[in-house]
């Protein structure tokens, strides 16, 4: 038996760069904290492939493929038979197996070693696989992690779990030390010029087009306004359908006669380039069409570095936004983005008011602080485990001397 002291051996399993998906990034960012925390040996990760061949890291320690249900079940006693003392299970229907995801459940049902779960999506009307799906993952689980006070509610109420199962803990956000906002305007050639910006993957849920509609009216009262559209076409978008996504907003720029005010950068962007994109910004914009939307990966980025925000009012949004942090515009409503963004570009004082406000939740996002938060649970969870192993195992050993085994 370990020794209760030793550190600790933990794993995550979900998809791992060099992956282009918003949870390989998370998983990264988490994974890159645990390695500088006491008491942990250095984290790896079972990575979920799709179609694609990675070339991963040394950190990747065994992959699954998607669609082979097999790899799961050897996963699993790979684990058991293992010094793993806890996985970490990043959660998104789309990632794993089978209907909804379902190959995960026979996964966790042979698992025999304990495991926290993190819900990046909580849907508030779930299909019954889905409904079932989370249930039985949280059910077997020792926690359960949620990225938004809303959420919360939902899986107790919704999915049934036990309301002391269930955490919230914010996105994370990278430290990544920059250049003013003026230094960075002049290095990208935008001196003098008030910029707004949308990054991420670029898909039809985004609403962009309503972005780049408001913009008509906002060029009229501020002709020095930029908007920047960074990020490439989401993969699973672009192997469906190709560009037709991004060329429908260029067609737009052309027929608005933007093109003096829209710029696209079609890459995918470094995590320094991330927060430069953020940090040169006098205004962050988030116009997507879902409302149930959770959490947003993007959206905490802008939080964590006190960009004043406009956003359509998806939960995530409401949520981070309240308090004076952001402003409101209704969905799908392209005059209501320009008459926010027009609020903001005639008041200045506003601008520095939801600065401060913004970056005073934001500098509690840092992945350094929640790491530590991921740490104190995780530790918490091996130590019980540990315990309840020498409990059964002095019980098993008092009923064996009992009989005379």
């Amino acid at each position: 038996m370990k020794a209760i002291n030793s550190n600790r051996n933990i794993v995550f399993l979900g998809t791992s760069l060099p992956r282009e998906c918003g949870i390989a990034t998370f998983t990264q960012d988490l994974l890159d904290q645990f390695e500088h925390i006491q008491g942990f040996n250095k984290p790896h990760i079972i990575a979920i492939n799709n179609n694609e061949t990675y070339h991963y890291s040394e950190q990747v320690m065994r992959e699954i493929e998607q669609q082979k249900l097999s790899d799961y079940i050897d996963t699993a006693d790979f684990l058991n038979s293992s010094d793993v003392d806890l996985l970490i299970i990043q959660h998104e229907f789309g990632i794993y197996g089978g209907e909804s995801g379902e190959y995960l459940i026979p996964f966790i049902e042979k698992l025999s070693i304990p495991y926290v779960v993190i819900f990046h999506t909580v849907l508030t009307q779930p299909s019954s696989k889905q409904l079932h799906i989370i249930n039985r993952v949280a059910e077997l689980s020792v926690q359960v992690v949620t990225m938004a006070q809303s959420t919360v509610q939902d899986l107790i109420t919704i999915y049934g779990i036990e309301a002391t199962k269930v955490s919230f803990i914010h996105h994370g956000v990278p430290f990544v030390k920059t250049e003013s906002r003026s230094k960075l305007k002049e290095i990208y050639g935008f001196a003098d010029r008030k910029v707004l910006s949308t990054f991420g993957f670029l898909s039809p849920g985004k609403g962009i087009e309503y972005s780049i509609e408001a913009m008509r009216g906002v060029v009229k009262q501020h002709p020095d306004s930029l908007y920047i559209i960074w990020g490439k076409t989401h993969p699973v978008v672009k192997q469906e359908t190709g560009e037709v996504y991004r060329q429908k907003l260029i067609d737009l720029v052309e027929e608005y006669d933007l093109q003096s005010n829209v710029l696209f950068v079609d890459k995918l962007l470094t995590q320094e380039e991330v927060i430069q994109s953020l940090v040169m910004s006098d205004i962050y914009i988030t116009p997507y069409l879902g409302k149930d939307q959770a959490v947003s990966g993007t959206l905490a980025y802008g939080v964590g570095y006190g960009r004043v925000i406009v956003s359509t009012p998806y939960r995530y949004a409401e949520e981070m936004l309240a308090e004076g942090r952001g402003l409101l515009a209704d969905f799908r409503d392209s005059a209501s983005l320009e008459a926010c963004i027009l609020q903001l570009l005639d008041n200045p004082t506003m601008i520095k008011d939801m600065e401060d406000r913004t970056l005073e939740l934001g500098k509690t996002m840092l992945w350094n602080e929640i790491a530590k938060t991921y740490a104190a649970m995780f530790q918490e969870i091996i130590s019980i485990s540990e315990l309840s192993t020498v409990d059964a195992s002095d019980a098993s050993f008092a009923k064996a001397k009992l009989l005379g085994v």
